[in-house]
C-alpha cells in the first residue's frame, strides 16, 4: 500500500505571470485581452477610457485573487532577466508580486512573481505583496479569547502580506495604528 505525502511541496515551480493588454484595431476601436483564457473581456469599443479602466481593474482583480507561491522561482529570471537589461544580478530573496505598467504607453499591465533582487531593477514596477514562508516549527499565537489570529489578507489563502516593503510607497494608503489598550489600574491607590 502506498500513501501520498500530505505536506505541501517544497519543490521550486516557475513564477507565474498574467498580462492584460489594450489592443487597437485600426481607426478608433480597441479591445482588451488577458493571458488567462478563462477571463471574459468586453467587446471592441471606441471608448478607450472605459477600456483602460476595465484593464486596470482586471489586473487588480488578478492581483487580489492570486496566492503567491513562496516556492516559486523568479519569472524575470526564467526570461533571462529581459525586464531589466543592462543590469546584472543573481536571482535571490523572497518571492514578491509586482505590477508592471508604463504610465506613458498605458496599454499593458503585467503581474509577475519575481525575486526580491529583480523587483527593484524592473522599470515601472510596483511591489504589491511578499510571499511569507510558513514556519512549521512554531505554532501560531493564540489570543486571550482562545482564537487563532486571521491571516494578513482575510479571504485570500496563502498567507501573504499585502504590506509594502520597507521604503516602498503605497499610493493611496495610510498606515493604520493599532488600537490602544485600556490601562490597568494599579492597586494601592
Amino acid at each position: 500500500m502506498t500513501t501520498a505525502n500530505s505536506e505541501s511541496s517544497t519543490e521550486r515551480v516557475p513564477g507565474r505571470a498574467w498580462t492584460v493588454r489594450l489592443i487597437g484595431h485600426g481607426g478608433r476601436a480597441a479591445s482588451v485581452t488577458c493571458s488567462t483564457a478563462a477571463c471574459r473581456m468586453p467587446n471592441r469599443s471606441e471608448d478607450l477610457t472605459a477600456l483602460r479602466t476595465f484593464a486596470a481593474a482586471h489586473a487588480a482583480a488578478h492581483a487580489k485573487a492570486a496566492t503567491i507561491n513562496p516556492h516559486a522561482y523568479c519569472h524575470c529570471g526564467s526570461q533571462r532577466c529581459g525586464a531589466h537589461p543592462g543590469t546584472k544580478t543573481s536571482c535571490a530573496g523572497a518571492v514578491v508580486m509586482i505590477l508592471r505598467h508604463d504610465p506613458i504607453v498605458r496599454r499593458v499591465w503585467s503581474l509577475e512573481e519575481v525575486c526580491a533582487m529583480c523587483a527593484p531593477l524592473i522599470p515601472n514596477a510596483t511591489l504589491l505583496a511578499r510571499a511569507v514562508r510558513p514556519n512549521r516549527t512554531t505554532t501560531p499565537p493564540i489570543k486571550s479569547d482562545g482564537q487563532v489570529p486571521s491571516p494578513a489578507r482575510p479571504g485570500i489563502a496563502g498567507g501573504f502580506s499585502s504590506a509594502p516593503a520597507e521604503g516602498d510607497p503605497a499610493p493611496g494608503r495610510t498606515p493604520r495604528r493599532a488600537p490602544e489598550r485600556p490601562r490597568r489600574r494599579r492597586s494601592g491607590r
